[in-house]
């Protein structure tokens, strides 16, 4: 790629907040991906134990004890002992919001062609760097695709 190919480097300030606000998107990621697991876990079978957020992450159950502590510190779960993890209302909007931006991400890319497998998969990533804004968009797309379609 030749200098004229490449776009010109961004302002200072405009570099700045695109790393800041892409560093704070992966931080509440994690955090977003588990409060939806506990939501959806709590829908399917009732509750949502350590064991199982272990075993749907891919993770160890003490990283998952880990992110539980900081989740109940953060007021998204509750957690009693010998019980199984309960999400407080800021809990459930937050994966409410999580699960929403999913379907949308997921809609968008399966409207574009991509296949339902890849879509769900790329999604998971996608729905956590998504303004607010750049959301709505692909909301009015999908619409408009659905309509055409």
């Amino acid at each position: 790629m030749t200098s004229q190919d490449r776009p010109p480097l961004l302002e200072v300030k405009e570099h700045v907040s695109s790393f800041r606000h892409a560093r704070a998107a992966r931080r509440s990621a994690l955090s977003a991906d588990y409060v939806e697991l506990i939501a959806d876990l709590i829908a399917d079978s009732g509750e949502a134990r350590q064991v199982d957020v272990a075993a749907r992450l891919g993770v160890a159950q003490p990283t998952v004890a880990k992110m539980l502590k900081r989740l109940a510190e953060d007021g998204l779960v509750a957690l009693r002992p010998y019980r199984g993890i309960s999400l407080t209302p800021a809990g459930e909007a937050v994966g409410q919001e999580a699960r929403e931006k999913h379907r949308v991400v997921e809609r968008l890319l399966i409207a574009l062609g991509v296949s339902a497998h890849t879509a769900r998969h790329d999604a998971e990533g996608i729905e956590h760097h998504v303004s607010d804004e750049t959301l709505e968009a692909f909301k009015k797309f999908v619409a408009r695709a659905k309509h055409r379609g």
